[in-house]
């Protein structure tokens, strides 16, 4: 259900994220079909093999393989895949924490668009593609700004009265990743801000 609402908002249907407090919140999907501002910040750091974790459509995964830079996309909704690979790109339908094509080989782990919260509990994410990295490469996260508060929450999607099963998602500011990539192995962390968004250089 999950990965049909979503597949959904990728098509412009209005879908929302429903917080267990019954708040809701548009799911603008369509947003990740195209390249935004800010996404130089990544792309232009993406020199080798690179990992695009939660890739959705596959906008980030498609340019760097235009670019002539290898690249993979692993999504959990079928429908986000396919739309990589019809755009040109390479994407398998995967999770994160289970069996990755190329773990311990990639040059460069990406986790945009706020998918530092994947799983709700972001210190075992970093811990996962920390293994998916290479010796010497980069996790570039995006995150929250500054002054947002991190923690970890319980969401589904809905669309009018139809509503997918519940998980868990985290939202983390940039302020508080330099203590979570530390504690997950990463000993060099820089932070980037552009065009408004937020991100975090982890070695």
């Amino acid at each position: 259900m999950i990965g049909r609402l979503y597949a959904e908002a990728l098509s412009g249907a209005e879908v929302h994220v429903e917080h267990e407090d019954g708040r809701l919140r548009p799911l603008d999907a369509t947003r990740w079909l195209e390249l935004t501002d800010g996404d130089e910040a990544m792309l232009s750091r993406c020199h080798g093999p690179t990992l695009d974790v939660g890739s959705g459509p596959g906008r980030l995964t498609v340019e760097l393989t235009r670019r002539g830079v290898a690249a993979l996309g692993i999504d959990l909704t079928p429908h986000a895949v396919r739309l990589t690979r019809r755009a040109g790109g390479l994407a398998l339908c995967r999770d994160v924490f289970g069996p990755v094509p190329g773990a311990g080989h990639w040059a460069t782990v990406l986790l945009a668009d706020g998918n530092i919260g994947i799983g709700g509990d972001p210190l075992a994410l970093l811990r996962r593609v920390r293994e998916l990295v290479r010796p010497g490469g980069e996790v570039i996260a995006e995150a929250d700004p500054p002054g947002a508060p991190s923690g970890g929450e319980v969401v589904r999607l809905r669309q009018g009265p139809v509503a997918g099963g519940w998980f868990r998602w985290a939202r983390v500011s940039v302020r508080d990743l330099p203590a979570l990539a530390r504690a997950a192995g990463f000993t060099v962390v820089q932070r980037h801000h552009q065009a408004g968004r937020w991100f975090a250089f982890l070695r």
